[in-house]
């Protein structure tokens, strides 16, 4: 073996522990956001059928409105990244701190327009009668915990810059495990209901944010970060989440449009439309951890001017895609007997189900690079054109999803659709990545 090709393998080693060691403690804080949601329909359910359907309308208001705020996860990431790579560790601390005075400021403006106007959302998102006003009941309480999920989300992002994603674990597996607690302590031993559950939820909330304003307030008095909010640095966090926020809302607006376009084909499709959107989402997660990873160690990279180390680390990260795609696809097909029964007992469901299944299967390669070039793009900073190829993978998708059923296609088709959707994001960002134009050295960009 040649010294060249000995070296080589020591690169791709070394890259492939960075990945690792970031990309497992994400996925497994990734996974334990969704797990609030879950332990609560899990508690709630028990207190009645219209309970649980106002706990539905109302998460499902509170979750889009925290969501299309992920920018301050994604941006502060890719900022504090770079002056990690420069050297810079008080700078980073200090870009953190910025994300996390416009995560505060966000969630005051979001819960100010939530509480007067929560028995009109709620009206608006078409809950019935009898769930309307336990809807109007958790959503205004939960509410309450928005600033503090913003927190979470900016704060997270300064961890993973500064190349630490296990402390985001414990803290969310601290965070799930009082949810859990609080939720049946307060809606049964307390005997609050629907209500004990949102409080429940805001403890848990802002014990999380407080978490984690312990772990970066005593890293910038470690290294003499200010703490105060400097005005300059939360309008600079602004204008670069600005374009994540485009891509963000264009990727909900593409949700929304499949769902719509599945309620069209029937009840049978909608139903198995819900049960792979939400596979879907669980091997988002998988991917999207490598990402995490990718926006952590590019930005480090192109931070410290290391262009060539950020080229080795984006190939072998679709490398790590491409092979984790198609190590998902592969256990979606051998599990899919097994999958649809534990969602259903309809036949019609699980056979409509099947055939979009092996859709979702076959495509979990091209997945696979779209979410590592998005966070290798992230990760440079590269929002502008990330929200502008958003835009154009929209534009090109809604026209044929909303064809699928004019001509006469089912769910296959429609995931089909979603499928030619990542086709066309995978191109935009391979073109991308193939220019080098994302590769902008220094500790801003």
């Amino acid at each position: 073996m040649t010294q060249g090709s000995g070296t080589a393998k020591d690169v791709r080693r070394r890259h492939d522990r960075e990945i690792v060691a970031l990309a497992v403690p994400a996925f497994g804080a990734l996974v334990a956001e969704p797990l609030f949601v879950m332990a609560d329909s899990a508690i709630v359910g028990h207190l009645g059928t219209a309970q649980l359907a106002g706990l539905g309308v109302a998460s499902a208001l509170l979750m889009t409105g925290v969501s299309i705020f992920v920018f301050l996860a994604y941006a502060t990431t890719a900022a504090v990244a770079r002056r990690v790579g420069a050297g810079d560790l008080p700078a980073a601390i200090r870009q953190g701190m910025d994300g996390i005075w416009l995560a505060l400021i966000l969630g005051a403006l979001v819960v100010a327009a939530i509480l007067p106007t929560t028995p009109e959302l709620i009206s608006l998102f078409g809950a019935s009668d009898t769930a309307a006003p336990y809807a109007v009941t958790y959503l205004r309480i939960s509410a309450l915990g928005i600033p503090a999920m913003l927190i979470v989300l900016a704060a997270t992002g300064v961890l993973r810059g500064l190349q630490d994603t296990k402390t985001p674990l414990y803290v969310a597996v601290g965070g799930f495990t009082a949810n859990a607690v609080l939720n049946v302590a307060l809606v049964y031993g307390a005997g609050f209901g629907i209500a004990g559950s949102a409080w429940g939820t805001v403890i848990a909330q802002w014990g999380m944010a407080g978490a984690y304003l312990v772990v970066v307030v005593s890293g910038a008095r470690r290294h003499g970060a200010s703490l105060r909010p400097d005005a300059a640095g939360i309008r600079a966090c602004a204008q670069a989440g600005a374009p994540l926020l485009v891509r963000t809302l264009s990727l909900r607006a593409i949700l929304m449009i499949a769902t719509a376009v599945a309620a069209r084909l029937g009840d049978t499709e909608i139903a198995a439309h819900q049960i792979i959107l939400s596979l879907w989402s669980l091997l988002a997660f998988a991917l999207d951890a490598i990402a995490i990873a990718g926006q952590a160690i590019i930005g480090r990279y192109l931070g410290a001017g290391d262009a060539a180390g950020a080229r080795a680390a984006c190939k072998r990260m679709v490398e790590w895609g491409i092979a984790s795609g198609v190590v998902l696809g592969l256990l979606v097909i051998v599990a899919r007997p097994v999958f649809l029964p534990l969602f259903t007992s309809d036949s019609g469901v699980q056979d409509t189900a099947f055939a979009a299944l092996l859709v979702v299967a076959l495509s979990q390669p091209i997945s696979g690079v779209v979410f590592v070039l998005d966070g290798v793009l992230m990760g440079a900073g590269d929002g502008p054109y990330l929200a502008w190829a958003m835009l154009v993978t929209l534009a090109a998708y809604t026209p044929v999803a909303l064809l699928v059923p004019t001509f006469g296609g089912g769910l296959a088709a429609l995931w089909g659709a979603m499928a030619l959707m990542m086709l066309i994001r995978m191109l935009t960002l391979w073109l991308r990545t193939r220019s080098g134009r994302w590769i902008v050295t220094g500790a801003t960009r």
